[in-house]
């Protein structure tokens, strides 16, 4: 196994994609309930998928050790 792979096995967030992430946070706590817990725009100003997937991915919350922090 290769470094990287050895590094993803202990990763719970390997092979699930930010859309998906938003979409079940979406589910379970509502776009109000994400405004509250996670305080940016993107889920407290006419949120939507779109919109917010937009933000996430141009900002480094939607990478790596960001996406990390932002869905503990």
């Amino acid at each position: 196994m290769s470094e990287t792979n050895e590094s993803q096995t202990n990763n719970p967030l390997h092979g699930i994609t930010l859309e998906r992430m938003v979409k079940e946070l979406q589910y379970k706590f509502g776009w109000d309930g994400l405004g509250y817990h996670i305080r940016i725009n993107c889920f407290l100003k006419d949120p939507s998928l779109k919109s917010s997937l937009k933000f996430l991915r141009k900002n480094t919350l939607g990478t790596g050790k960001g996406r990390e922090t932002l869905f503990r």
